[in-house]
């Protein structure tokens, strides 16, 4: 017979969707149907976000939460009707650590960024004007961790948002509709007052050399990388200099405990050469933000779902890391920073693809391959990119109310 403490309190019930966008899952909310307290920034929102998603586990599986124990699953979305002149919705990503209790707000997701769209538009967000009864509907998001602006082409029929379609995306494994996203001038335009670089190349050069005592304890001295705030910070690297292929998978990274050492090693030296952080410590409290990715000229490959990818379905090879771990698929934002590094002659990006000038690149990632479009000009030796188109897809998954106890905020 169960014996009922006395004292305890009850769960709440908080409005939220589950949705898919791209190759990753997370929680959507309203900001008005938060509790008041979590309404805004500080300890009482992330310690709510921290709860619905199930952390921070020891156990590294967030059973007790809405968190799918990896990074492309541990991702939260706060959205409400945008405060800023032409936009429809503000959207605010939260990365929530799985095994600490952390929220990274430094970064976008790109991938959950093809479901803003979706939710706005069904959560009456955005002016029923701006639907059409069929077609596309462009909602205009701003994107309020980078200030940025992100424009979401959503298919529309009979008023509705429509889900279903036979769009394939490699890392999803049902087709849906396609949705169109186009960051606008996705890179940092200099004049930032946040935490954020200066720049799209904030050290001025296109590629640098990253060294410190701790990347030569590991071999790695004068190590080349490009180092691009465009889409999200990214730092890349050649797969042969770290002593890989560029074709692997997860399990050949994220088994070996030494490469992730090497490659978090290389995260926290780039975020010191990026003006991120000041010293290297400091990344261990700035896990979403840069990332770090390794390219290699284009060959052929099996991605995780046995497909075979051959030399002509691709330009380059690309495995870019999350949290510490190498992605399943691409990040949204990471793929923003590829295009954007393509588009411009003399980053690794652009070598590793063949070099020239190019407006679009087609990469290979671990679950097969992406395209993405950037047009970039160099004006007064200043490098710009207007802005960086992708295709991805969108599905709810589950709408209804997530309970979590009283006392978790």
């Amino acid at each position: 017979m169960a014996i009922h403490s006395q004292g305890h309190q009850p769960q709440i019930r908080i409005p939220a969707t589950y949705m898919r966008g791209g190759t990753s899952k997370g929680v959507f909310f309203a900001l008005a149907d938060l509790p008041v307290s979590a309404q805004k920034p500080g300890p009482a929102r992330d310690k709510l976000l921290l709860r619905v998603i199930g952390s921070p586990d020891p156990y590294g599986k967030q059973t007790d939460g809405m968190g799918g124990a990896t990074s492309s699953t541990s991702k939260t979305v706060i959205l409400s009707k945008s405060d800023q002149v032409d936009h429809d919705v503000n959207y605010l990503f939260g990365q929530v650590a799985i095994d600490k209790a952390f929220v990274d707000w430094s970064g976008n997701c790109g991938n959950l960024t093809a479901a803003v769209g979706s939710f706005a538009i069904s959560n009456g967000l955005v002016s029923a004007s701006r639907i059409p009864q069929n077609g596309i509907a462009e909602v205009r998001i701003w994107q309020q961790n980078i200030k940025k602006t992100i424009i979401a082409h959503v298919p529309i029929t009979e008023g509705e948002v429509q889900e279903t379609g036979d769009f394939e995306l490699d890392g999803v494994t049902f087709p849906a509709a396609e949705v169109l996203i186009e960051f606008m001038q996705p890179a940092d335009d200099g004049d930032d007052a946040g935490d954020s670089p200066s720049g799209m190349f904030p050290t001025g050069n296109i590629v640098d050399d990253l060294n410190s005592p701790e990347l030569a304890a590991l071999g790695l001295s004068n190590l080349q990388a490009t180092l691009i705030n465009a889409g999200i910070p990214t730092i890349f690297v050649n797969a042969a200099d770290i002593g890989y292929t560029g074709t692997e998978l997860q399990e050949v990274i994220n088994g070996d405990p030494t490469a992730l050492t090497k490659f978090e090693t290389i995260r926290a030296q780039g975020a010191v050469q990026m003006g991120l952080i000041k010293d290297i410590s400091e990344a261990a409290s700035r896990q979403h933000t840069p990332k770090v990715a390794f390219v290699a000229p284009a060959k052929p490959y099996v991605s995780s779902s046995g497909k075979a990818i051959e030399l002509e379905d691709i330009d380059v090879l690309v495995r870019a890391m999350s949290m510490g771990k190498l992605h399943h698929a691409m990040m949204g934002t990471a793929a923003v920073a590829i295009g954007t590094a393509a588009a411009i002659p003399g980053t690794l990006v652009n070598s590793a693809a063949g070099g020239g000038n190019r407006t679009d690149v087609r990469f290979g990632h671990p679950s097969g391959t992406l395209r993405v479009g950037a047009a970039a000009e160099q004006v007064d030796g200043q490098w710009s990119v207007i802005k960086a188109s992708m295709s991805r897809s969108a599905r709810v998954l589950m709408e209804g109310w997530v309970r979590i106890p009283t006392d978790s905020f």
